[in-house]
């Protein structure tokens, strides 16, 4: 593994325990600030409505194991595709959903990897 794709991987675990533990200040610094993400559902989700959610605890998750988890490296730029398995609640409704996330990294104007981009489809035939 490269020391690119060994980082990576690192902040990939970081994210999912950010999300796990709904860590706002290190979602804060793990997403950029003009992500462009889309949920599962089709809607376009702002970095601000994405903390707000970890941190009014209407998205809170017991269980986010990851599985074949994919990734592509440009100069400046990761692309991943993991599948979730995710456990919780989300708006008081139990959760118990596969989920196909995409992400893009990128190196941030800072110097840090920061998401830039995302997309989550749900899994029809769960795994």
């Amino acid at each position: 593994m490269s020391p690119t794709q060994t980082r990576i991987s690192d902040l990939e675990e970081q994210l999912r325990q950010a999300m796990l533990t709904s860590d706002v200040a290190a979602l804060e610094a793990l997403i950029a600030p003009d992500l462009l993400f889309t949920n599962h559902l089709g809607q376009r989700i702002t970095k601000a409505q994405d903390l707000a959610m970890h941190r009014s605890g209407i998205l809170a998750l017991t269980a986010l194991t990851p599985t074949d988890q994919q990734m592509q490296l440009g100069d400046r730029y990761a692309i991943v595709s993991v599948c979730m398995h995710l456990l919780g609640t989300y708006d008081g409704a139990a959760v118990d959903q596969q989920i196909r996330y995409t992400r893009v990294w990128a190196i941030s104007p800072a110097g840090t990897w920061q998401v830039v981009a995302g997309h989550a489809s749900a899994l029809l035939d769960q795994p």
